[in-house]
């Protein structure tokens, strides 16, 4: 049991790495060739404001001192093209401020899609209140379509569904669903939030009002992936192209993942053959996807393929690529290769990425090669990689599956105090209390108690399993009840029956040490 859950908790990391390498990927390659191909070599405004890496200086500035050397003013939609970048590499703050510039400008002449890019930066750099307080302080001739649907994106990506559905009410009122956009952001909050059911109603309203677009479709494609449904996905990509709209790489990703998951291997691998043909320099990250899905489906030589083609298509691989690939070989099984990528990223990346090293650090632990692990570590550290909570935790796993309570609590100690705050992981703890009762490690039992409580996880289950650990030792703990009152913890029927239990045993020296 424990053994699967190591496994799933690698693999989940190894799936979480994987998801967010797209979007890093897409960024970088945007910084790279803006400042190539905006600035020529030469010195432009672009140039500057887009080196402007650090948070701490002043867009602004910059706008000015191009001024005051006698430039000429800059143009709207040079400024326009710089802020769509920034946005790109996630740069929001300076993009702001190019936007706050602009307004204050009596020569530029703003519409309401400029209004929208600079309402949605608002909402990242400041803060909902005051993108919400922007929008009501605008024109009413700003306040359509685009800076509507601005502000509903925002309250998707702050899942808020009431206000998110109250909006989409009245932009429905006013006349303003005009495009399949706003219904987009409608599914995929419906999306995220597992009201898979909803979906329909506002596919069957969009088409009312105006025609799906393919970001619709792939939306639509990703609930029949959740449904497991490949007769519906299969009517959704039939009615797309009946639309004439050409499906993209992301399409086609949807549908071979799917095809997999319900063994259609011949399907598979014909949407798979299509996806290769819908990429290329321009949509980077779906390299990315194919590596996934050919490892997923077992490809080995075509992971291999898809690499060098990468290879040869890019200057230089970013890590969230090295970090797919050696995804890849370990799922694989092909640990040295996996070895070997690894001291080519260390070659060339000098970024220090712990997410690369911690998969092959995971890779050594699912094998159960502790020793190797530790090893691996030390150099990491050595080389100026600093560990994360996700390397204390895989740490923590491994030697839970090897029921070693000291290396456990050691190592679970370094995850928690490696973070701010401690989001409580309830199946770890489940299974430490179970290998701790299981060789009645009361001093082990204490120790975690003590770290859960530092972390601000106590509760009354954690002191029913703790109890449980004393009762299978035959021991009786001191001061529970106390501690309990303590730490503000309420007693059950369970805890009472346990106490009852432990009061009769002989007392253990462990608790008044630790306690």
């Amino acid at each position: 049991m424990i053994m699967m859950r190591l496994v799933r908790s690698i693999g989940t990391y190894i799936a979480v790495a994987r998801h967010f390498s797209t979007e890093a990927a897409v960024q970088k390659a945007a910084r790279t060739d803006t400042a190539a191909s905006s600035s020529g070599g030469r010195d432009t405004l672009g140039r500057r404001l887009l080196s402007l890496v650090y948070a701490k200086r002043s867009a602004v500035v910059t706008i000015n001192k191009w001024k005051e050397e006698g430039h000429a003013p800059p143009r709207k939609y040079e400024l326009n093209r710089i802020v769509r970048e920034l946005r790109k590499s996630k740069r929001y703050k300076h993009a702001l401020e190019i936007c706050e510039w602009m307004t204050l400008q009596k020569d530029i002449k703003l519409v309401p899609g400029d209004y929208a890019a600079h309402l949605d930066l608002i909402s990242k750099v400041r803060g909902l209140n005051s993108a919400e307080k922007f929008f009501e302080d605008l024109p009413d001739r700003m306040r359509g379509q685009q800076t509507s649907t601005a502000l509903l994106h925002s309250y998707v990506q702050n899942n808020l569904v009431d206000k998110a559905e109250a909006l989409m009410l009245k932009m429905s009122q006013c006349g303003f669903l005009g495009c399949a956009l706003p219904y987009n952001h409608m599914i995929s909050l419906c999306i995220r939030n597992g009201k898979l059911e909803k979906v329909p109603k506002i596919i069957q309203d969009l088409k009312m009002n105006t025609s799906p677009d393919v970001v619709t479709y792939n939306l639509w494609l990703t609930v029949c992936a959740s449904l497991n449904d490949v007769e519906t996905a299969e009517r959704v990509l039939l009615e797309l192209k009946k639309a004439k709209i050409d499906p993209d790489w992301v399409t086609y990703s949807t549908l071979t993942n799917l095809y997999r998951k319900n063994a259609c291997v011949e399907k598979a691998g014909s949407t798979l053959k299509e996806m290769e043909s819908k990429t290329s320099q321009k949509t980077r990250n779906a390299y990315s996807s194919l590596l996934s899905l050919h490892t997923n489906m077992g490809n080995k030589d075509e992971v291999s393929r898809i690499w060098k083609k990468m290879k040869s298509c890019f200057r230089k691989m970013n890590d969230d690529e090295y970090l797919c690939m050696i995804s890849s070989l370990v799922k694989l099984g092909d640990f040295a290769g996996a070895e070997n990528l690894y001291r080519e990223w260390e070659s060339v990346s000098g970024t220090n990425d712990v997410r690369v090293s911690n998969i092959l650090l995971a890779s050594y632990i699912n094998q159960g090669q502790m020793e190797m692990a530790e090893t691996f570590c030390n150099q990491m550290v050595e080389k100026g990689i600093s560990p994360c909570y996700t390397t204390w935790e895989l740490f923590t796993w491994g030697y839970l599956k090897k029921k070693d309570v000291e290396k456990f609590i050691h190592y679970f100690k370094k995850a928690i105090s490696s973070v701010k705050k401690w989001s409580p992981d309830q199946r770890l703890v489940q299974e430490a209390f179970k290998i701790i009762e299981e060789q009645a490690h009361i001093e082990g039992a204490e120790q975690l108690l003590v770290i859960l409580r530092n972390a601000g996880h106590v509760n009354t289950n954690i002191y029913n399993l703790f109890l449980k650990t004393y009762a299978t030792a035959g021991k009786m703990p001191l001061i529970v009840a106390e501690r309990m009152r303590k730490d503000n913890v309420q007693l059950d029927e369970e805890t009472h029956r346990l106490l009852d239990l432990t009061s009769k045993m002989c007392v253990s020296d462990v608790s008044r040490i630790l306690s």
